[in-house]
């Protein structure tokens, strides 16, 4: 499987700070919004999959939300985040895995992906985690890079999505709620442009 490339991930968060990696953002404004948008209660399951040491989970809690997982294939990443929020950390549940080996045992009423998803570039692959948010997701928001961000991330091939190829990707099982198109300025001043969806689940 072309996530399970667990060491390069270690590496990454092990010899780069936060300011030289191009994914970093100082306020998740898309995801917050979207987020807010679904009007969950404060107490609804949340996952951030691929999470790393994203603020997002930060800004959740500062939100009142109560029931926040972070999952990530580098456990160093992980451990960043838990460092930088302190006593906070404990109130987080926190699941080193890659996701496509991950075995969920509950739904979670917001399953948030920002640039996870477009690292699976296999069908097989894909489908494997659509089937996942089939069993185990009431609302998707999914971040990936648009048909006009860049081909490559990390120095891994990613798959470029459109609003089109983004929603036939989760059509089975949830209807598009809204799509968002937005320019990520990274911590060394290049852009990426990225798209985000969010869906809802048929009934």
């Amino acid at each position: 499987m072309e996530t399970s490339n667990k060491t390069h991930w270690e590496t990454i968060y092990t010899t780069k700070t936060p300011e030289q990696v191009s994914w970093t953002q100082e306020r998740p404004t898309i995801s917050l919004d979207l987020i807010a948008a679904l009007n969950v209660p404060k107490t609804a399951k949340i996952i951030d999959i691929g999470g790393g040491d994203s603020l997002l989970v930060d800004f959740l809690l500062e939100a009142g939300y109560s029931d926040i997982t972070v999952l990530d294939i580098s456990q160093a990443a992980l451990d960043r985040a838990k460092v930088r929020l302190g006593a906070k950390a404990s109130l987080v549940t926190w699941i080193c895995s890659d996701i496509l080996e991950f075995k969920p045992t509950e739904v979670y009423q917001i399953w948030h992906d920002r640039a996870a998803f477009h690292f699976l570039t296999q069908p097989k692959s894909i489908a494997m985690y659509t089937e996942l948010t089939t069993n185990h997701a009431t609302n998707l928001i999914i971040g990936t890079f648009s048909e006009s961000g860049p081909l490559k991330c990390s120095g891994l091939e990613i798959k470029q999505y459109s609003e089109k190829s983004m929603e036939i990707s989760f059509e089975k099982a949830f209807t598009k709620i809204a799509c968002v198109f937005s320019d990520h300025v990274t911590p060394f001043d290049t852009t990426q442009h990225f798209i985000f969806c969010s869906f809802q689940k048929k009934h």
